[in-house]
This record gives structure tokens, C-alpha cells and sequence, in this order.
């Protein structure tokens, strides 16, 4: 065997390692639910009225389905009212099927609840901003989330009330 050779040798190993390493993949992704409610239209719907207040609550919901493959579901509410009246009412449950393979377990967390709806998001912002303008309204532009932030707080509630904030696996 030439040096040559043994370079080659230690290239494919290291070809090998690399293709054992971890895997973050998205298989598909899909709307779960959807829901739509204007209860007060015609009337909300007039022009020169005022600007509802906008509401919006973001959550992520991962679970497992089987040994590397993982669902995560970002589920956006927003609820516009102006005064006591509900102008509308739209939620979201989108989400993605994912491919998770050799992630070391203190990792796996913070992949799904964070990298999992940074690209999940941008789907789901136009799904919700399509809902909105297909309700009579203006496209609704839902801000970017800080999906790091939401998980920090997640983790720190759960902390507080001894829980596990790690995904559950559906049986």
C-alpha cells in the first residue's frame, strides 16, 4: 500500500463520519387546521372604522411519531376586536414532519422548539396573512418570532412547575 493510498483510505472514513453525522431534515409540511370567524361581518367590514387591536399568540408543540421522525406544530391565533366586538378570529395550525437523526439528546430540545418553527414560520405567516384577506381584511402581517425567547420562557415555566419540557411521544 502506497501513502496514496492510505490518504484515500482516511478521506473515505472521514466521508463516512460525515455522512453519520446529525440529520435535520424536513420530510413535508402541511396545514393541520384552520379556522376562520368575522361573527360581526358586514358591519366590521365597512370602510372608515377604526383600527382593530390585534391579539396574537404563537405556541410549538413538537411530539414524536417514531425513532427519527418528528411533527412539529406552530400554532398562531390572532383575534382582532374593536372595543367588546370581535372583528375576527383566525387560527393556525401548521406544521412540518421532520427527519431527526443522530442528535445528541441535550440538543434535540432546542432543535425542535427553535429551528423547527424558524422554518416552519414564513409558511405559516402567509397561510394566516392569505386567511385574513380572503376574510374581507387586510393581510394580516404577523411580525417575526423570536422562537430562541419562546422556548427560553417555555423551559423556565416548566422549570417552575417541574415539569419536562421535552417532546411526548405519541404511542
Amino acid at each position: 500500500m502506497t501513502d496514496t493510498d492510505g490518504a484515500a483510505g482516511a478521506q473515505d472514513n472521514n466521508q463516512g463520519q460525515a455522512a453519520q453525522g446529525a440529520k435535520f431534515r424536513v420530510v413535508t409540511q402541511y396545514v393541520k387546521d384552520q379556522s376562520f370567524e368575522s361573527p360581526n361581518a358586514p358591519q366590521s367590514l365597512g370602510s372608515g372604522l377604526p383600527q382593530p387591536a390585534i391579539d396574537i399568540i404563537v405556541d410549538v408543540q413538537p411530539r414524536q411519531l417514531a425513532k427519527e421522525q418528528f411533527e412539529i406544530v406552530l400554532q398562531m391565533t390572532a383575534k382582532a376586536t374593536r372595543g367588546e366586538n370581535v372583528v375576527f378570529i383566525g387560527e393556525l395550525l401548521y406544521a412540518g414532519l421532520f427527519q431527526v437523526a443522530n442528535v445528541p439528546e441535550e440538543h434535540l430540545e432546542p432543535l425542535l422548539m427553535i429551528e423547527g418553527p424558524r422554518f416552519l414560520f414564513p409558511f405559516a405567516r402567509r397561510v394566516m396573512s392569505d386567511m385574513t384577506r380572503d376574510g374581507g381584511f387586510p393581510p394580516l402581517a404577523v411580525d417575526y418570532m423570536d422562537f430562541e425567547k419562546i422556548y427560553m420562557q417555555r423551559k423556565a415555566q416548566n422549570e417552575a412547575a417541574g415539569e419536562a419540557a421535552t417532546p411526548s411521544e405519541d404511542a
